[in-house]
């Protein structure tokens, strides 16, 4: 196999540079120590484990039955993955044990490798071809640890991911918005580190439509006895990166609409005389975006099949979902474009069968199909986990780092529905960072106030040794720590927009608060709650109209009143559409790791007690009287 990477930059252009994420099943795990050897590591499992979970090898080469048909009938194999996370092998780190969930899933680029090496024996390596559509190297306290407690960028050690992904021996991959959460000399050097093209041709230099990253590749396979086949891939990047990592690219880089850049560069890829034209894309497919029309549209995978010509197969992802194949007719051709989307983690591979038969000396696509492949049918790749034991070996040990000593169990199990504890903390941690950095400026004298969000119902802290692990299971994204000034009136609107969350609830209706939630499809992560001022949410009330008695200080809030309000990144960047925040005047924002402001203040005090910061100021209620 050959390849042809195009590069497009101007000659002053600078060099190429973590969501939304699920969190980790609540089963119960037994093994409590680091990753074994023994039984772990077995190799792959026979192709039958495959056939059974929907892929079959099929004869990929035949004569031509066709009327009037001319030469050989060639499959080629695209393989693809997309939203790894810095999953490198099968192993959860909150848990500190082999990863598992009630369906049975596994993780990890190392179950990937057995699932690739498998097709590639059975379909040959000269027809096949690796793809990924980003989110790679953020996910995990592995993607955290080697970007900020021991960086590559400092150390000089290759990244996991690129070891890994190089090991295997990937043809392309593309950005995705999660690339971008360290910054972009971060990104750079993971970019050099990987053997393979990485690609986001509408990620432009801030002002103009430059790509600041490679576009394209093509790729030629070789297969034996058949004319070379040659297969263009297109990497775009989600737009919502201009918002969830404004800090980062802000007057550096754009990043354009997906599918007018796909429109720019399939008749660029298509001059190239490519036989097969693939688009590797982090976008989801539902036509809908996140933050509105705020951006060009972040789930524009399907949009993409249908306005652009010449596409004959999308790989996406972004949004988490297992899709092995979904056919979108294109608007101006007529022709089929095949889609699929593999269940992030590691979980799954999409397997893309495309047939091409020689008409009058050239190959034409006659036929295409895409299925996803579990890789819970395999075992661990031996030789990807030897590859990054070392560097696994040293995020346990960090992770399992006592910080402090908690006087009591705190859970997030209700946090969903209760002011509890374990929230409490982290608007703890928050109020006193942003209150310290704050001493002495004109904003110093206004009540400061926080915001968090229940992000993983199974985090906890045991009573007794607290660990780093813990935090992480806690605070399971790398936000950074700001503060912004809201009015009242404003801190009202983002209430009421936070309490979309829950379903509308009858006041006699049998309390069951698990069934309340997600209203809208709203993730736990977008349910924000306040410490410092007292409220109520009263759900017998329709979506707009629910905040009540909003109070700070014992007294109804001032609608003039100003606070200074902790807030993450994130959110603060946009990020879930909250109201007035984005364009709040921000006052604190050093750059500050949330859950490493929480292991620090963990350790400085050495014990953590609820009776010190835990405070029920919100409740739910249903026609004025609480539910609990």
């Amino acid at each position: 196999m050959t390849d042809e990477t195009h590069l497009h930059r101007h000659a002053d252009a600078p060099q190429p540079r973590w969501c939304s994420c699920a969190v980790p099943d609540d089963v119960e795990q037994e093994r409590r120590s680091g990753l074994s050897r023994r039984g772990f590591l077995t190799g792959v499992s026979a192709a039958s484990a495959l056939a059974a979970a929907g892929w079959v090898a099929t004869s990929s080469e035949s004569a031509s039955a066709a009327a009037g048909g001319v030469g050989k009938s060639v499959t080629i194999t695209i393989m693809g993955s997309s939203d790894i996370h810095s999953h490198a092998v099968n192993w959860d780190y909150y848990k500190d044990a082999a990863y598992s969930d009630k369906a049975g899933n596994v993780v990890g680029l190392s179950r990937v490798s057995s699932v690739v090496n498998q097709i590639r024996a059975d379909r040959g390596r000269d027809r096949t071809l690796l793809f990924d559509a980003g989110d790679t190297i953020q996910g995990t306290p592995l993607g955290f640890y080697y970007a900020t407690i021991d960086p590559i960028t400092t150390s000089g050690a290759i990244h996991p991911m690129a070891a890994q992904m190089n090991a295997i021996g990937y043809d392309a991959v593309a950005l995705g918005n999660h690339e971008f959460n360290y910054g972009l000399d971060f990104l750079d050097t993971w970019i050099s580190q990987m053997k393979a093209p990485v690609l986001g041709a509408n990620a432009v230099r801030a002002g103009t439509t430059v790509p600041a990253y490679t576009p394209y590749t093509i790729k030629t396979l070789h297969p034996k006895g058949a004319k070379p086949i040659r297969v263009g891939v297109l990497g775009l990047t989600n737009p919502g990166i201009v918002i969830w990592d404004k800090a980062n690219v802000s007057g550096k880089l754009e990043v354009l609409d997906i599918v007018e850049t796909a429109k720019r560069w399939v008749p660029v890829i298509r001059d190239q005389g490519v036989d097969v034209l693939v688009v590797s894309v982090h976008s989801g497919d539902s036509g809908t975006s996140s933050y509105g029309d705020a951006l060009p549209n972040e789930n524009a995978a399907a949009l993409l099949a249908e306005q652009v010509p010449g596409i004959d197969a999308i790989l996406f992802g972004h949004a988490h979902k297992d899709i092995p194949q979904r056919f979108v007719t294109n608007a101006t051709t007529g022709q089929q474009v095949v889609l699929s989307e593999p269940m992030c983690w590691g979980q799954r591979l999409s397997v893309f069968d495309i047939e091409l038969q020689q008409v009058k000396g050239q190959w034409t696509v006659v036929s295409k199909k895409a299925t996803n492949v579990n890789t819970n049918t395999v075992e661990d790749d031996p030789a990807l986990v030897s590859l990054v034991q070392a560097q696994h070996d040293a995020v346990v040990a960090y992770v399992n780092k006592p910080v402090a000593t908690s006087t009591e169990e705190l859970s997030a199990a209700e946090s969903c529905w209760k002011d509890t504890a374990i929230l409490d903390y982290v608007n703890k941690v928050q109020v006193d960072t942003v209150t310290k950095a704050i001493a002495g400026t004109a904003e110093a004298s206004l009540p400061i106030v926080s915001i968090a969000a229940p992000f993983n119902r199974q985090a906890t802290f045991p009573a007794g040794e607290v660990t780093i692990r813990d935090v992480a299971g806690l605070y399971i994204y790398d936000n950074t720590l700001m503060a912004s000034v809201l009015t009242g009136a404003q801190i009202k609107d983002y209430l009421e927009y936070s309490a979309k969350y829950f379903q509308q609830v009858a006041p006699g209706a049998p309390v069951d608060p698990a069934s309340w939630t997600n209203a809208l499809n709203t993730p736990d992560y977008n349910y924000d709650q306040f410490s410092g001022v007292a409220y109520d949410v009263d759900i017998a009330q329709p979506q707009g109209s629910r905040i009540q008695n909003l109070s700070w200080n014992g007294a109804p809030v001032d609608p003039a009143q100003k606070f200074v309000v902790a807030v993450n990144n994130y959110r603060q960047s946009g990020g879930g559409g909250f109201p007035h925040i984005a364009t709040a005047p921000v006052v604190y924002n050093a750059q500050v790791a949330i859950r490493e402001a929480i292991v620090a203040y963990a350790s400085a005090a050495g014990t953590i007690d609820p009776k010190d910061f835990h405070v029920v100021n919100w409740q739910l209620t249903r026609a004025g009287t609480p539910v609990f």
